[in-house]
Parts: structure tokens; C-alpha cells; sequence
């Protein structure tokens, strides 16, 4: 599956309902749904905000399934990520003045099997995250 919308904050919830529309072809439990709609909604928050900053631009969702798990790609052309490995700790922010709490990645990494982060200044950003389910 993939899905292309504008970078406008009203999006957010749009995302993250299509992708929790298609993960439920896995019969998830209603936390397991209610955990990818999280990790979605703080990637494509951090491809809006951090990513794309006062501009427009697009965001990408790559979806697909296999066996008993979902990858979902965040994917963003904007401004990247200065320092990955900064901007993964806990309460690390590039925008304080937006008041902004630093928790977007532990928060991915706290409700999905596998996050990856890959990103180039001035190229843009791809969240890579794996969620697996309970077999049924």
C-alpha cells in the first residue's frame, strides 16, 4: 500500500487511520491497533514538523504485510536530520519554542518491534517500522 498527502498537520489523523485500515486485514487486537496508529501519528508529526518545517511538501506511506507483521515506511524530502543518534534520545527537541517533548522516536520505539532511521540533511528522512502480531 502506499499513500501520498500533503504536509498539513490536519493529514496526521488521516495517516494513521489508513494505515490502522490496513493492518486490520491481520485481525489485531484493539492494542495492537491502537499502537501502530501511535507510532504512525509521531512519524508523520515528526516528517511535518521537523521535516518539512514551515513548507509544504509531501509525505509517503509504504505499507506491507507479511506473515503476521506489518513495515511501515515514513518518508519525508525535507531538511533531514542533522545528528540520528541525538535526535533519538529521550527529550531531545530541534524545536523548543514549538514546546515540543522529545519523545517522538522512544515513543515509536516503545510501541513497535523494529525502528530504523535512516536520513541526509537536506535530503529528507525514511522511518522504517515493524510491527508483529499475535497469531490468532
Amino acid at each position: 500500500m502506499r499513500l501520498e498527502f500533503l504536509s498539513k498537520s490536519q493529514n496526521e489523523a488521516f495517516a494513521r487511520v489508513v494505515v490502522a485500515s490496513f493492518a486490520s486485514q491481520l485481525d489485531p487486537t484493539i492494542e495492537e491497533l491502537a499502537d501502530v496508529k501511535t507510532a504512525v501519528s509521531e512519524a508523520v508529526t515528526n516528517a511535518i514538523i521537523h521535516g518539512y518545517e514551515d513548507k509544504i511538501g509531501n509525505v509517503i506511506i509504504e505499507c506491507s504485510i507479511q506473515e503476521n507483521e506489518i513495515e511501515i515506511m515514513i518518508i519525508d524530502h525535507g531538511r533531514g536530520i542533522d545528528d540520528v543518534e541525538e535526535a533519538r534520545q529521550p527529550l531531545f527537541t530541534s524545536k523548543p519554542d514549538l514546546e515540543r517533548s522529545g519523545m517522538g522516536f522512544t515513543v515509536m520505539e516503545t510501541f513497535m518491534d523494529e525502528v530504523e532511521v535512516q536520513s541526509l540533511k537536506g535530503v529528507g528522512t525514511k522511518i522504517r517500522m515493524v510491527k508483529r502480531f499475535e497469531s490468532r
